[in-house]
């Protein structure tokens, strides 16, 4: 395109692109709001914004595993969950299925081994992994110091299989109740 061309064609675009605060401004005097006036958008309750410290959250221990939930639905409009896991070598989960969530895991510090479908992987501090929804997948804290981890759930909702899980007795799990509060939120182990 030579540049006369190029110039007719942007100045064109350029003067359709000033037609838009216009119909605006008349949309604006329709309603009767002040056009200069910045709109206000409707945040409800679940889009305030939070600050959770380092230190907040929902502490739990969920079969072992160390939770501190820092976001939970309620919190990103059912978005998502951020959990931080705080576990100790040889901790980790069985093989499991999500049937309505994707999950990123991302280590902050020690080593992780996941297994995600058919293939093992051992994550070090900085690395993360995608588990989509479908695909079996386990971890285990290996090494010889703690695992830190983050752990996004998408959509949210398994804050509260978490929490459930959590008001088990400590001591060894009891697979048929573990099974059943798992099923709720369609998570089967495999």
């Amino acid at each position: 395109m030579e540049r006369k061309d190029f110039l007719k064609k942007s100045a064109i675009g350029i003067g359709a692109l000033s037609i838009i605060p216009m119909i605006n401004a008349c949309k604006s005097e329709s309603k009767k709001e002040v056009i200069n006036e910045p709109l206000k958008s409707e945040v409800t309750e679940l889009q305030k914004p939070k600050i959770v410290k380092e230190n907040e959250g929902n502490k739990l221990n969920v079969l072992g595993d160390n939770q501190n939930i820092k976001l939970t639905g309620a919190d990103t409009n059912g978005q998502y969950t951020l959990i931080e896991q705080n576990n100790e070598p040889g901790v980790g989960i069985p093989p499991h299925v999500h049937e309505n969530e994707d999950e990123v895991f991302q280590v902050l510090s020690g080593q992780v081994e996941m297994n995600v479908g058919d293939k093992t992987t051992t994550l070090q501090a900085g690395d993360l992994i995608f588990c989509p929804k479908g695909v079996p997948h386990s971890w285990k804290v290996i090494g010889e110091e703690k695992a830190r981890a983050m752990l996004s759930i998408f959509p949210a909702g398994l804050e509260g299989m978490f929490k459930e899980l959590a008001e088990l007795p400590a001591g060894p799990p009891d697979m048929e109740k573990v099974t059943a509060i798992c099923g709720k939120y369609n998570l089967k182990f495999v």
